[in-house]
């Protein structure tokens, strides 16, 4: 997987914008706030229909301006694709490969892989569930269309079961349609948790080894699925909170709920870990996202950095760097000298300053 070519219109802070990248490193330098993780956000957003940050379109688009365009030019197995993405302020996205519109974020999902990683997934393992929730969620997205169709009806009847709950305040005799709710919640939802724990299983199986030499064969790092609910009880549980989510008026159990742990030994490092531990789980985490995308998908995916490297040690910026020689990557960082100082190969620079780039 490479992308050759990125064009925007429009976009941020960038009125018009055309990188064609190495296929090897390629740096995107310069201060802070001139739109070097714009470049990032974009690609992301052409590979998932979603902005990183979870901003809003209108927002996207440049202030000044109705509508942005994103175009991205990639190569997969040797076949060229172009990915036109449309922004409206007033409007839903438009999505086109090769010039054909498609009508839903899964026939794009899967044509472009990325992992994208930023200093705020340094902070995964400490934050609340709902940021490990979403690493998940955006990484089975990328990987599994059903999963995407399973997650999207689950989230859609949560929101109109918690709408129902707080209708029922005023009109009682609503109550008699939860149970239709409830059944269809526990459908998606069960499909939910059984990929969730598949997938748990899939890094596992990679994470080991990759934290045990991360962390200088010191630390054993395994993950645990927590659901907050098991199938075999769904059905009954959800029957039982009723009453409570009336009072509640919202929904109470389920897998929008869950979470997932990380132990090092016996130790929960989500609870009780150093920031050291916490922050080389992290790293581990991204890095088994990669090779899980190479597994699963047979190609090799884009790996964007955004400036995390300032926030590592030298030695987990040695490892970082080490770990993706086959891997095209895009990197913004505020200077150069991380990569002067550990001799690391550079293919190809630019210079962002305020919405511009020079080469």
């Amino acid at each position: 997987m490479i992308i050759k070519s990125l064009e925007l219109m429009n976009f941020r802070n960038y009125e018009f914008l055309d990188l064609k990248f190495s296929e090897g490193t390629n740096i995107l330098y310069g201060d802070n706030a001139q739109g070097k993780t714009n470049v990032l956000e974009a690609i992301y957003l052409s590979a998932t229909t979603k902005s990183h940050k979870g901003s809003k379109d209108r927002d996207i688009v440049k202030f000044d301006s109705e509508e942005a365009h994103i175009r991205t030019y990639l190569e997969k197995q040797e076949i060229q694709y172009k990915v036109d993405v449309h922004l409206r302020k007033n409007k839903s996205k438009g999505i086109a490969i090769d010039g054909q519109k498609i009508k839903k974020a899964a026939d794009l999902l899967g044509l472009l892989n990325v992992v994208f990683f930023s200093p705020e997934d340094l902070s995964i393992i400490k934050n609340g569930p709902a940021e490990r929730r979403r690493f998940v969620d955006m990484e089975l997205c990328q990987l599994d269309n059903f999963y995407l169709y399973n997650l999207n009806h689950y989230n859609k009847i949560v929101n109109q079961r918690n709408k129902l709950l707080k209708d029922m305040y005023f009109k009682p005799e609503l109550k008699e349609t939860l149970n239709i709710w409830d059944s269809q919640l526990v459908s998606f939802g069960s499909k939910i948790i059984e990929r969730r724990r598949i997938f748990v299983e899939q890094l596992n199986e990679i994470i080991y080894d990759i934290h045990k030499r991360l962390s200088g064969d010191k630390e054993e790092l395994s993950i645990k699925y927590e659901p907050d609910v098991e199938i075999d009880d769904f059905a009954k549980l959800m029957k039982n909170s009723q009453e409570k989510d009336i009072r509640l008026k919202q929904t109470s159990i389920g897998p929008h709920r869950d979470d997932f742990c990380f132990m090092v030994g016996n130790i929960d490092i989500r609870r009780f870990g150093s920031q050291g531990q916490q922050r080389t789980a992290a790293l581990s985490l991204k890095l088994s996202e990669i090779e899980l995308v190479k597994k699963i998908t047979k190609d090799i995916p884009v790996l964007l950095l955004d400036d995390v490297l300032s926030e590592l040690d030298s030695s987990r910026q040695n490892y970082l760097l080490s770990s993706i020689g086959d891997i095209q990557t895009i990197i913004t960082c505020t200077g150069l000298d991380e990569f002067v100082n550990n001799r690391f190969e550079i293919d190809k620079v630019f210079k962002i300053v305020e919405g511009t780039v020079q080469e």
